[in-house]
């Protein structure tokens, strides 16, 4: 098939986006064609093919990882009746830790010990690892060095999020939740502790 037109393009990109069991970049997606495409130009075919693609069961998304074809929210109880498995359930301690985690990072285990009150387990840390969700961006340029936890781009394409900035405002998760007591960034900074990043 000779790729001559934006038609053309559009149509590559929804075989490869389809097929992929990841999403996949600009730079990927560029790799695919022979001849060398501007970003721009890219981006506009991409575009036209998100349009292309409403009012569908499917849509075209673009999360932190890259670009990817998913089903509608609306249709996931359909999916559900086919497929019963139930994804993991977290226990409230693992919740509190990955929310602490990305609202406030990058932070360490006693920062985040410190928050919640009590001592963080282990598990907790080892299970957000193992999921993909966080992962140790550095160490802490205090005695001991701890490590410190931040989150990935599969933690923001898991939640179909592009930045962190998209997460929803801690105002409207602090009701009747652990995190109504955080202090915001430039208290954390005051107080010599690390100040959250978004």
């Amino acid at each position: 098939m000779t790729v001559t037109t934006l038609e053309d393009i559009k149509r590559v990109l929804e075989a490869v986006l389809l097929s992929a069991t990841v999403p996949l970049s600009l730079n990927e997606l560029k790799r695919v064609f022979e001849v060398e495409l501007h970003n721009d130009f890219l981006r506009r075919a991409l575009e036209e093919l998100r349009q292309d693609w409403q009012g569908r069961a499917a849509e075209l998304t673009l999360t932190a990882e890259g670009w990817r074809f998913q089903t509608r929210p609306e249709f996931q109880p359909y999916i559900e009746r086919l497929n019963p498995e139930k994804p993991p359930r977290y226990s409230r301690a693992t919740l509190e830790t990955l929310a602490i985690i990305a609202y406030r990072q990058p932070v360490t285990r006693g920062d985040i010990e410190e928050i919640r009150g009590v001592a963080v387990n282990s598990q907790i840390i080892r299970t957000l690892e193992e999921r993909g969700w966080i992962e140790v961006v550095g160490h802490k340029d205090v005695p001991g060095r701890p490590a410190l936890f931040a989150t990935t781009k599969q933690f923001l394409g898991d939640l179909n999020l592009r930045a962190l900035a998209e997460l929803p405002p801690l105002p409207e998760l602090a009701r009747d939740s652990l995190l109504a007591g955080l202090p915001g960034p430039e208290a954390a900074a005051d107080a010599g502790g690390v100040a959250g990043a978004q």
